[in-house]
């Protein structure tokens, strides 16, 4: 996997940062997207000095002229793409007779439409090649229903059978697509949560494992679905989210 790349989207931070991070130490050379150029240079420079290799290219993903920038940028620099993590998102929670057309098309606009011009630019490539693999990061809000989060449950919905399709589509050219729908994690997303511990118990107990997952956990699964998994894995949405949705 030494010379294998993959672009990571949302990269600068949580499970995104977790993930370009355990891509990185498989040695994959990693393309870190996301809006904000600090993190991504930071991050960046730990793989770089860990003796791996990481280019920061920030981006869009709403943005289809930024996308094709990031993909192009991708192949200039290292003649290839193998792995695409679709990553980037956003949340709010707002009713939904308190949600504004803007709050509904911010969230639908970086989560559905960001997964489907990255999905659409790898598409392109691994057509070519005949192989590749993408990694859609769903949501267990994607599959459960809860008050406050219409917007971002739609768009993590439509994660689901946007991965069932579009594999479906790739399997034509040898390329794989699944997804993972993460429960609650431990990142900086949710720190004010965390620091409530009152809001805290009452989320961990609709989890039977009674704990918020680590960001490794969802990366080491994330780098297997990328590497690891059999070719006759594709078109999954694959829930780590401590049982949640199983209750």
């Amino acid at each position: 996997m030494a010379h294998h790349v993959a672009i990571v989207t949302g990269a600068g931070r949580g499970l995104g940062r977790a993930i370009a991070h355990s891509l990185a130490r498989r040695k994959l050379t990693v393309v870190l997207a996301g809006r904000t150029p600090e993190p991504l240079s930071e991050l960046r420079d730990i793989i770089v000095g860990e003796g791996g290799t990481a280019l920061a290219v920030p981006t869009d993903v709403a943005d289809a002229s930024s996308v094709q920038e990031l993909f192009d940028t991708c192949l200039e620099e290292f003649g290839r793409l193998d792995v695409l993590v679709n990553n980037a998102g956003v949340t709010a929670q707002v009713n939904l007779a308190d949600m504004s057309e803007e709050e509904w098309d911010q969230i639908i606009s970086i989560n559905v439409r960001g997964m489907f011009l990255c999905s659409r630019a790898a598409a392109r490539h691994f057509a070519v090649v005949g192989s590749g693999r993408a990694v859609n990061i769903g949501s267990v809000f994607g599959l459960l229903g809860r008050p406050g989060f219409t917007a971002y449950g739609a768009s993590k919905g439509a994660v689901t059978n946007f991965t069932r399709a579009a594999a479906a589509e790739w399997a034509k050219f040898g390329a794989q697509m699944n997804a993972v729908a993460p429960g609650y994690f431990a990142t900086d997303i949710n720190a004010e949560l965390r620091d409530d511990a009152a809001a805290v118990a009452k989320v961990l107990r609709r989890i039977p494992a009674r704990r918020m997952g680590r960001p490794e956990e969802l990366a080491d699964l994330v780098t297997y679905l990328s590497l690891d998994a059999p070719d006759f894995l594709t078109g999954q949405t694959i829930a780590i989210d401590g049982g949640e949705s199983s209750v």
